[in-house]
């Protein structure tokens, strides 16, 4: 017995032996994640919420007053250019063309008969040139003889007043001729006025006839047949009968934050997905940036309130699918995640291990840190260097056998998801902290570091942050 509790004691006393050993090891070190510097390819995206919009649709409207007779689409029907979408009474419109019809009708068998009364009075016009033709050449051989005194005075006389008889007739069927001219002139014109009516009376009558103007879907109806309609006037709007919309090209129309809209250009490739189509991914690209924001309260522009209340604002930016279907619709909600950056083999480090510091506060643990971290950075000991804050990553170096963090300023381009391109102050290979939020909040120049893998199943306080990818202190 007594054997057993001599080793016991002796196991206590070598494991407080090697407890108080390792205890005193990782004394004063900052448990941290690490990680490498390396090479990847980065894309760089803009995240946007918004709705599938047509890029072309109309609201047709009532053009007549009336009820509505029949409604030949409902909503989500496809219509197709030119197919009569809905009508309106049209009773005394119809009437109207009918009896303007057969007016025209009349005033064309009048200009028929005016027309044979022309070729009639053009047939006596030349009758009664020839008739004068011949009593000319009589009148002239009666004159010869009349001065030779051989024709005596009566017949003379008798050839004188045909000739002047035949002159009177042709002038007159002449006259009948100008006035059977413009008889069927005047017809003419009756028939253009009476035509224009007719044209009138259609246009009236098409006005009761709604018709698609191109192949698209009937997204909104809000009247029923048999509902009483009529158009506007000056500032008054008139009955919408239905919308429709052209989905040939279709839209995904989203606001961007007000802070990632200028890195947002025509042209960018953009992913679009529909909530009511989950699994699917629609390619596209911007071809709209709007220049005005747009409150995100009330989703007006700017320019359009007087409002100086500070707020949040978004600006519109349109993405056109490149291969839309079926199975969308206007007013789908949808998130576009616009292609802004991407970058193939570059050095990057996860957004986490950027923090901001100030290089003329970094605290130094021993005067040999001092050389050190001046060689790491230029400002560092200098009083009178400015004292901005700058941003940076603490870099693990092994100083005396022993692994300590250095603040590095960095220069830093495109920002992906989780990862930021670094332009310089980093190579390939470099061992940088990256975590946790908590210990690179607190983590001072010089401090003794100690990988601790765990650390990245423990959630971190970095809620605080609004981007997550920077500290300060």
């Amino acid at each position: 017995m007594k054997k057993i509790l001599l080793i016991v004691g002796a196991v206590v006393v070598v494991a407080g032996i090697v407890a108080g050993t390792v205890l005193r090891a990782q004394a004063g070190y900052t448990k941290c994640l690490i990680g490498t510097v390396t090479r990847q390819d980065l894309v760089s995206v803009v995240s946007a919420t918004g709705q599938i919009k047509p890029k072309s649709y109309v609201n047709v409207g009532a053009n007549a007053i009336g009820r509505i007779t029949n409604l030949y689409a409902k909503e989500g029907d496809k219509v197709h250019k030119g197919e009569v979408v809905a009508t309106i009474e049209n009773t005394q419109q119809g009437a109207n063309i009918v009896g303007q019809e057969a007016s025209i009708a009349a005033a064309k068998t009048d200009i028929n008969s005016y027309l044979a009364a022309e070729t009639s009075a053009q047939a006596n016009v030349q009758h009664a040139e020839a008739d004068l033709v011949q009593k000319k050449l009589a009148y002239q051989r009666a004159v010869q003889l009349y001065k030779d005194q051989v024709m005596s005075q009566q017949d003379y006389d008798t050839a004188v007043a045909n000739y002047q008889l035949d002159v009177a007739s042709l002038a007159q069927a002449k006259d009948g001729l100008a006035q059977a001219i413009a008889q069927t002139a005047s017809a003419r014109a009756k028939l253009k006025t009476q035509q224009a009516t007719l044209v009138f009376d259609q246009d009236v009558y098409n006005q009761t006839i709604s018709i698609a103007p191109f192949d698209g879907i009937v997204t909104n109806e809000p009247v029923r047949q048999g509902e009483m309609v009529v158009p506007g006037i000056q500032d008054t709007a008139g009955s919408t009968i239905m919308t429709l919309a052209d989905m040939s090209v279709v839209t995904a129309e989203v606001k961007v934050d007000e802070t990632d809209i200028v890195n947002v250009q025509n042209g960018q490739e953009a992913e679009v997905t529909v909530d009511a189509i989950p699994g699917k991914i629609f390619k596209g690209h911007v071809t709209e940036v709007g220049d005005q924001a747009l409150l995100r309260s009330t989703g007006q522009s700017t320019s359009e309130t007087t409002s100086g209340v500070e707020e949040a604002k978004d600006f519109k930016v349109v993405v056109t699918l490149d291969h839309p279907t079926d199975e969308l619709r206007p007013g789908l909600s949808c998130e576009a995640k616009i292609i802004t950056a991407s970058k193939k083999n570059i050095v990057a480090i996860p957004i986490e291990a950027l923090v901001m510091r100030d290089p003329n506060h970094l605290k130094q643990d021993s005067s040999h840190l001092q050389t050190v971290a001046a060689a790491t950075n230029p400002n560092a000991g200098n009083p009178l260097a400015p004292s901005p804050l700058r941003q940076g990553v603490f870099v693990v170096r092994k100083v005396r056998g022993k692994e300590r963090a250095y603040f590095v300023q960095v220069t830093t381009g495109v920002t992906g998801a989780t990862t930021i391109e670094v332009l310089g102050g980093l190579k390939p290979g470099d061992r940088i902290v990256t975590g946790t939020y908590r210990v690179l909040r607190d983590m001072k120049e010089g401090s003794l570091v100690k990988e601790d893998t765990s650390l990245a199943t423990i959630p971190t306080d970095n809620s605080s942050s609004s981007s997550g990818n920077s500290s300060s202190s």
